[in-house]
């Protein structure tokens, strides 16, 4: 089985410093939604793990959250596409779990759900964050430069082994050979 893990905020759809608290203000960055349908069809699973701590400081609920991702949904798979599973952690950065990137808890689980080796697993983001964790439970770190990416990638300090794609379209292009 090939696995992919994106991150949602900054990867798939456009961030805000203010959450995305609504279907309604999530915007998908231009070619994403694609990039994920071709990774579907290219007999990709693809795994959504976010960050959401919007939900520890109450700015919306989980019934919120599932609007949102079904909105997600919708989208790819009118692209013709699917997302297999969307992990997310709703702790704030203080909190301390293990779920919350840049910990490694969340791919772990992720892996153990999906029956996969993090060695051959594909973590996209657009945060140190997301490449961090993906270093720390030993998957394949993929930067893309949307979102917060070109200042994360301008900022240094990359773990070791971190390609970096313009976008998720070009990663998908990378993968779907």
């Amino acid at each position: 089985m090939k696995l992919i893990v994106i991150d949602r905020d900054g990867t798939i759809n456009v961030d805000s410093d203010d959450y995305i608290k609504s279907p309604a203000e999530w915007k998908p960055i231009r070619g994403a939604i694609e990039a994920i349908a071709r990774l579907s069809q290219a007999d990709w699973r693809v795994v959504v793990a976010t960050n959401q701590s919007g939900l520890g400081r109450r700015l919306f609920g989980v019934a919120t959250l599932n609007a949102i991702h079904t909105a997600m949904h919708r989208a790819v798979a009118q692209a013709g596409g699917r997302i297999d599973a969307i992990f997310f952690c709703p702790h704030l950065p203080e909190d301390g779990c293990g779920c919350r990137k840049p910990q490694p808890g969340m791919l772990h689980e992720i892996a153990e759900r999906m029956n996969a080796k993090l060695s051959e697993v594909p973590v996209v983001g657009d945060s140190l964050r997301d490449v961090q964790a993906a270093a720390a439970a030993g998957a394949q770190p993929f930067l893309v430069l949307t979102g917060k990416g070109k200042a994360t990638h301008n900022a240094g300090g990359l773990p070791a082994g971190t390609r970096v794609f313009a976008d998720l379209a070009s990663v998908a292009e990378h993968l779907a050979r």
